[in-house]
């Protein structure tokens, strides 16, 4: 999937010169963490997110830097802290540079980004102009329309398990040999011997998003790969 596919169109927006008054109002009137910043070309110059305003003086949460802290960071620091604290325009507390993407740029790379930069929102460009935003939020929204539905029609247990052996072929830390799987009545029998913890744990997630699958039963036996000694010899079993 592409940014295009869920992004927000027409984002709410502030200028440099709006009052932060204005900008937080339109914030918590829209139930939005972010809002880019745009000039008058329509170029976005910064973002004012969540996170710019957790230090405010209105909140008693304004930073409280050590005198000696003070003395070695020198006057700078202070004097930042002081007018992000107190600031009454978005220019003032906006979040620069900004980190953005294009309507094409895969989901894939965002979420890389979204996690190696820590940030929850991505304004969307195109020929340098704003056309959108993309946040974590969407990308939940997109996930719950994408997730396996309870209600898939039933499937004949003989096909099911050719799906998951199919499936399972295609992976290469899944088991080879002492593993087995049986289905009856739409419930997955898992069967055999792995020797890593996170074995179980995928073969366990395959079979769930497998369609038609009911439920499943984990009957496999977690041994040490060295020695052969059972190292969970009653191991988890349930259904979903």
């Amino acid at each position: 999937m592409k940014v295009l596919d869920v992004m927000q169109r027409n984002p709410i927006t502030a200028t440099a010169g709006t009052t932060l008054e204005d900008a937080v109002r339109r914030m918590v009137e829209h139930r939005i963490s972010g809002l880019p910043v745009i000039d008058a070309t329509g170029a976005v110059v910064g973002i004012l997110s969540e996170g710019d305003l957790l230090r405010r003086v209105e909140l008693g949460t304004e930073a409280r830097t050590p005198g000696w802290f003070r003395w070695l960071a020198g006057q700078g620091r202070a004097a930042g802290e002081y007018a992000r604290s107190r600031a009454l325009t978005v220019g003032e507390v906006m979040t620069v540079p900004v980190i953005s993407v294009t309507p094409e740029t895969d989901l894939a790379e965002v979420a890389a980004l979204m996690e190696s930069r820590r940030i929850k929102r991505l304004p969307v460009l195109e020929d340098g102009h704003l056309v959108g935003m993309l946040t974590r939020h969407d990308l939940v929204r997109a996930l719950e329309r994408l997730l396996p539905r309870a209600d898939t029609p039933p499937v004949a247990d003989a096909q099911l398990r050719r799906r998951l052996l199919a499936s399972l072929a295609t992976q290469s830390w899944a088991p080879r040999a002492s593993f087995d799987v049986k289905v009856e009545d739409g419930v997955v029998e898992l069967l055999g011997i792995v020797t890593d913890e996170r074995q179980r744990k995928a073969l366990r997630v395959l079979a769930e998003n497998t369609a038609g699958v009911r439920g499943v039963v984990d009957h496999l036996l977690w041994v040490d790969p060295m020695s052969g000694i059972p190292l969970d010899p009653q191991p988890w079993s349930g259904t979903g």
